[in-house]
């Protein structure tokens, strides 16, 4: 009884992948559920292209996508049509390049990822859940933003600005999702490490560009940002972001 209650529940979810060049793919979960010694193909991969995120699903949830170039692509989980564990998936997202801030969904649905821009990729995966949308970019600047924000599209297009770039603030390199009560774990790529509350970081709107988070010398770049339980009131070391 207890292997087909377990089974009946995988058959409800599924997993989704993600990938550097915006292709994204849904198959059950129930199809991994007889691991091998030697692993099980999870997702057929492009030659040139890098697994950069996966999630389980409810089969009725919402996806965001993350580009560096500061754009995110939102669509519906149904969009997506169910594949084997041997294919390679679909369009997820449109990649362009830093510094194109055109929004639209111009040949949204289109599978043919091969004319992706190649100083663009995929740096974030969000199956949205509770909590506002955090963004951080290269040079430390980030900020929340309300879910409700961003635009539900089709699959396969351009997507919208998710945060505003410029030489400044560099290429966005995280994109996840958090409440108030949440610490935040900053780490650059010099070994500098800070952390902040969630609730010090402002609520702004997509297209802006954020607050400084963590204050970086000539050099230094934020190579990621990690969500982590919140401690007690009186915990020591936790600094406040610091305005632009």
């Amino acid at each position: 009884v207890h292997d087909l209650e377990q089974t009946s529940a995988e058959d409800r979810r599924y997993v989704l992948f993600a990938t550097q060049k915006g292709v994204v793919k849904r198959t059950p979960l129930a199809d991994y559920s007889r691991p091998r010694s030697a692993g099980l193909i999870a997702i057929d991969l492009r030659e040139g292209d890098e697994l950069i995120g996966a999630a389980v699903t409810n089969g009725e949830q919402e996806i965001m996508l993350f580009s560096d170039a500061g754009k995110v692509a939102r669509f519906r989980e149904t969009d997506l049509r169910v594949l084997s564990r041997q294919a390679s998936g679909v369009r997820g997202i449109r990649l362009t390049a830093i510094g194109d801030d055109s929004e639209g969904e111009d040949d949204a649905g289109d599978d043919d990822a091969n004319d992706t821009p190649v100083n663009a990729k995929v740096i974030g995966l969000i199956v949205i859940g509770d909590g506002d949308v955090l963004t951080v970019s290269e040079r430390g600047y980030g900020k929340r933003t309300d879910v409700a924000d961003f635009p539900v599209r089709k699959r396969g297009g351009k997507g919208v600005i998710a945060q505003s770039l410029t030489d400044k603030t560099g290429a966005l390199v995280s994109a996840i999702q958090v409440q108030a009560t949440d610490e935040l774990m900053l780490i650059a790529d010099s070994g500098k490490l800070i952390r902040t509350r969630v609730s010090e970081v402002r609520v702004l709107g997509r297209n802006t560009q954020g607050v400084r988070l963590i204050r970086l010398e000539e050099g230094e770049a934020l190579m990621g940002v990690d969500r982590i339980e919140a401690q007690g009131e009186d915990e020591a070391g936790t600094e406040p972001a610091t305005g632009a």
